[in-house]
C-alpha cells in the first residue's frame, strides 16, 4: 500500500507522553494486547510478570505503552464500490494530542491490524485539518511530493480526512489500525523520532443500500459528491447535540443536464432557466414516510446564496422514508407546495414525492439525497449507497457546484466524455460524475 501523506502547513493533536523518550515509538493498538513492536525509550513497561510458560500474568500488558497521540473514529468505515471501478473506504479520525510540546507528523499508514503491515495493492489520501477550520474547503488538491511533513501544537485536535481505495471488497481488511509517524519537538528543537499504531476498528462488512433513480431518465450532474475531492458534503464537519459528525459524507446534489450539457439556459437569475427546477422527485426505494415538510419558500436572490437558515431549516421542503431499519433516505430542497406525501404513508419505488425547488441553504435548484442512520437529518451518519444502474457519461472538469452554477458565463458546464459511455451497477457516482439514469 502506498504510504499516505499529511498535508503541509495543516496540524494534528497530541496525547500526553513521556518526555524524556529517546525515540518514542509505540506499536500498540489497544484495546487488547498489541500485534505491533513493544514500545521503547521512555513508554511504559510491564508492571505484571510472566510465569513460566512465558505467559503475561500481571495486571497489565507488557507491550502496553503511553502514546503521545489518540484516534477516534467519526463513523465506522464502510467499504464502497464507486464508478472509478475501485472500492473506497472514506471515514475520518478525530486526532488528539495533549502533550505539552508540538509534535511533527511525517505520514500516516494505514494497516491491517491482523498483520500490522500495510495492506497489499491498496493507495490512498490522507488530508488532516484544524478542528473547526478548513473543513469545507473547495477544490483543495491532493498533497504531492515534497509536501509531507506537519508540525503539531501541543493540546489540539485534528480531523483526518481519510480516502481509502482498493481493487476490491475483498482486499479490504476486516480490521483497520494506523502508524502515525513523525517526532516530537523539544524546546531546543531537537526532534525526538516517534511511531504509534493508534485507532484499531473493525470495518463494515453488511454491504451498500442499493437504490433507484430519485430523478426521471436524463442526463444528470453528481456534484459534491465523495470521495477524494473537498466537497463541502465530504467536508461538512458538525457538532451535533454533543457529538462530532459528518453528516453528509456520502450526499450527492442533482442537477439536470441538456445535450449540450447546461445546467441553465436563459437567465441565471430566475428559477425557470435552471433545467433541474421542477423536476419530479421520484422514492429511489419502497418504505414508510417519517418526515414531510413543505411551505419554506425558494431562495429568491438567485443566484446569490441565501441567507444560511437555522439548523431546522438546512435541507429545506423535504422528505425523509425508512426503507430499513437504520436505513433512512433523505430528499431536500423540494418546491414549496409540491411535498405529495404525509408521515405515515407508504410509497413504492419509482412514485413521485416532490418537485426539486432551491428552498433552504440552496443557492440554486436541485435536489440534495442521500441516507441517514437516523430519521432526522441532524443528528445523524451518513452511509454509503449504490445505483443499482445507471450509464457513466464522463465527468465535469472543474469545481462547479450550487453556489458558483449560476456564475458560469453561460449554462454550458466544462464537460470531458468518457472513452465510451459504460454502463455501470451496484457503484455509486464519483463527485463530478455525469451519468445517464433511466432509459
Amino acid at each position: 500500500m502506498d504510504r499516505y501523506r499529511v498535508r503541509a502547513g495543516l496540524v494534528t493533536s497530541a496525547v500526553l507522553v513521556a518526555l524524556g523518550c529517546a525515540a518514542c515509538t509505540e506499536t500498540n493498538s489497544g484495546p487488547g494486547p498489541s500485534t505491533g513492536s513493544p514500545s521503547v525509550g521512555g513508554t511504559a513497561g510491564s508492571s505484571g510478570s510472566s510465569g513460566s510458560s512465558g505467559g503475561f500474568t500481571g495486571g497489565i500488558d507488557s507491550t502496553t505503552g503511553f502514546t503521545a497521540i489518540s484516534a477516534s473514529y467519526l463513523t465506522t468505515p464502510s467499504p464502497v464500490e464507486m464508478s472509478d471501478g475501485k472500492v473506497h473506504l472514506a471515514y475520518e479520525l478525530a486526532i488528539t494530542n495533549a502533550s505539552s510540546l508540538p509534535t511533527r507528523v511525517d505520514g500516516v499508514e494505514l494497516h491491517d491490524a491482523a498483520t500490522s503491515a500495510l495492506v497489499p495493492g491498496a493507495t490512498g489520501r490522507v488530508d488532516l485539518t484544524p478542528l473547526g477550520e478548513g473543513t469545507e474547503a473547495e477544490g483543495t488538491t491532493s498533497p504531492g511530493p515534497g509536501n509531507t511533513s506537519v508540525t503539531i501544537p501541543p493540546s489540539s485536535t485534528d480531523i483526518a480526512w481519510i480516502d481509502v481505495v482498493f481493487p476490491q471488497r475483498s482486499a479490504v481488511p476486516a480490521t483497520i489500525e494506523h502508524v502515525v509517524s513523525g517526532a516530537l519537538l523539544r524546546p531546543d528543537g531537537t526532534p525526538v523520532p516517534t511511531q504509534f499504531r493508534v485507532g484499531r476498528t473493525a470495518t463494515a462488512t453488511d454491504g451498500s443500500v442499493v437504490l433507484g433513480s430519485p430523478v426521471p431518465a436524463g442526463t444528470w450532474y453528481m456534484s459534491e459528491g465523495c470521495c477524494a475531492d473537498d466537497t463541502h458534503h465530504r467536508r461538512g464537519l458538525a457538532p451535533v447535540n454533543g457529538d462530532l459528525l459528518v453528516p453528509q459524507r456520502y450526499a450527492i446534489d442533482f442537477y439536470k443536464l441538456d445535450d449540450q450539457h447546461r445546467s441553465w439556459v436563459g437567465d441565471p437569475t430566475k428559477l425557470e432557466s435552471f433545467l433541474a427546477y421542477r423536476q419530479p422527485i421520484l422514492a429511489a426505494a419502497a418504505g414508510t414516510v417519517v418526515a414531510a415538510l413543505d411551505g419554506l419558500p425558494n431562495n429568491p436572490d438567485l443566484p446569490k446564496p441565501p441567507t444560511p437558515p437555522a439548523i431546522t431549516g438546512t435541507v429545506g421542503n423535504h422528505v425523509i422514508v425508512k426503507v430499513a431499519d437504520g436505513v433512512y433516505v433523505l430528499y431536500g430542497h423540494m418546491d414549496p407546495g409540491s411535498v405529495a406525501v404525509r408521515v405515515g404513508d407508504k410509497v413504492t419505488r419509482g412514485q413521485q414525492i416532490g418537485l426539486i425547488g432551491t428552498s433552504g441553504n440552496s443557492t440554486t435548484p436541485h435536489l440534495h439525497f442521500q441516507i441517514l442512520t437516523t430519521p432526522t437529518y441532524f443528528p445523524a451518519d451518513s452511509k454509503p449507497w449504490v445505483f443499482d444502474s445507471f450509464t457513466l457519461l464522463g465527468r465535469v472538469t472543474e469545481r462547479l457546484w450550487d453556489d458558483n452554477m449560476g456564475l458560469e458565463p453561460t449554462g454550458v458546464l466544462p464537460f470531458a466524455a468518457a472513452a465510451s459511455p459504460s454502463k455501470r451497477t451496484n457503484e455509486l457516482p464519483i463527485d463530478r460524475d455525469v451519468i445517464q439514469l433511466g432509459s
